[in-house]
């Protein structure tokens, strides 16, 4: 038992138990000098800043500029050669002379020629009794009447595609705008079947009043075609597409003002 404890004291560990007093007094020496060397830092780069010196104004100073000096005679001289209203300015020439105008008195034409006074027409009083009848009859101005106004009546019109469906049979128009402005001509794109009735109605554009819009739509999928041989060998599924073109009249129905409610006694 004892020869096996000392074989093992002889051999030496895998791991190193000392304790680390070397590696300890390293660091320690390590964050001496460091420490050392960043006050050496500090002292050596250090921000010097200068002293504050407060700064006087210089003093206000004013010069003359007097013809005495040179200077200002030269300087006097420039200002006089470069007045602009002394080069615009008409100057006579100094060998002529100043004409003055002669004094001329004024003499008015009666004073030379007496004029003909008229004599006052005689006072002459109408004595007579006045008439009761008036002395003419009051004319009347009768007011021209504005010609009658002609009535264009609204108008609808369809594309070379639906020809083929023969003549339309629009509907009686009984148009109604919702203000007093003039309609754009509408147009729609529609879709007419094989027995000539109008199965779609889109709108391409506006007339600028939604009420009239409606009333357009309704007017023409309204519309008929009457029968045509040509659509008698197609199928009950054909549909031809094509335009339809309203053009607003004046025989649209525009709205009444609205009256002010009497009041009763």
């Amino acid at each position: 038992m004892n020869s096996i404890i000392s074989q093992s004291a002889a051999e030496p560990l895998i791991f190193n138990w000392d304790s680390p007093r070397g590696e300890k007094l390293a660091i320690t020496i390590c964050l001496v000098l460091s420490l050392v060397a960043h006050a050496f830092c500090f002292s050596i780069f250090q921000i010097v800043y200068p002293p504050t010196v407060a700064l006087l104004p210089p003093p206000a100073r004013v010069a003359l500029i007097t013809p005495a000096a040179e200077e200002g005679r030269t300087l006097f001289r420039w200002i006089d050669a470069e007045d602009p209203a002394l080069a615009f300015t008409t100057h006579r020439p100094q060998d002529t002379k100043l004409r003055a105008l002669p004094k001329a008195e004024h003499v008015p034409s009666y004073s030379a020629i007496e004029p003909a006074l008229k004599n006052i027409p005689p006072l002459e009083r109408d004595l007579r009794i006045p008439s009761c009848q008036p002395p003419g009859a009051v004319p009347f101005v009768h007011q021209k009447t504005a010609p009658p106004v002609s009535v264009v009546k609204t108008s609808v019109s369809f594309s070379n595609e639906l020809q083929v469906f023969g003549a339309p049979t629009p509907p009686e128009p009984a148009f109604v705008a919702s203000n007093e402005e003039m309609p754009e001509t509408i147009r729609f794109r529609i879709a007419v079947n094989k027995l000539g009735e109008v199965r779609y109605c889109f709108p391409i554009n506006s007339s600028n009043d939604p009420a009239l819009d409606e009333q357009a739509r309704l007017y023409i999928a309204r519309c008929r075609f009457s029968q045509n041989s040509a659509n008698a060998g197609k199928p009950d599924s054909f549909l031809a597409w094509g335009t339809a073109t309203i053009v607003w009249g004046n025989d649209i129905a525009r709205p009444q003002p609205a009256r002010a409610p009497t009041a009763t006694p």
